[in-house]
């Protein structure tokens, strides 16, 4: 297989993964949002060219924190109460969550097809061999 040929399917293979990694962490989001005191997680990837360089051909991605406030609802008797008995809910917004998923799942489409279409290419190359 030509080398373009085969670094287009692991470049869209790379990409792939990123955007399932990418909907595990908004699944779990959503999966939390009505846990008091969660706070939403966000993925952050490395740069495309430093991520396909590497020798694993694996994106590096890091989660960190929303460091937003969640909503501070009065109810003295929940145990997760302060002092003055607010509850501070979580901060993930469930617009932005399926925006988010959205948009991962557009990604994987778009790498799913140039995977089809480099498979394609590779296909016919091996037609025009023989």
């Amino acid at each position: 297989m030509s080398n373009s040929l085969m670094d287009a399917m692991s470049n869209s293979m790379i990409g792939m993964k990123a955007q399932s990694r990418r909907l595990e962490v908004v699944s779990e989001n959503l999966s939390n949002a009505d846990t008091p005191g969660y706070k939403r997680k966000l993925l952050s990837f490395t740069s495309a060219l430093s991520a396909a360089s590497t020798p694993s051909g694996e994106i590096e991605a890091r989660i960190s924190l929303d460091r937003r406030a969640g909503e501070r609802q009065y109810n003295p008797s929940h145990p997760m109460a302060d002092a003055d008995g607010f509850v501070t809910m979580s901060n993930v917004s469930f617009v932005t969550e399926l925006a988010d998923m959205r948009e991962a799942n557009r990604s994987y489409e778009a790498n799913l097809n140039s995977f089809k279409q480099a498979l394609t290419m590779y296909k016919s190359l091996i037609e025009l061999l023989r």
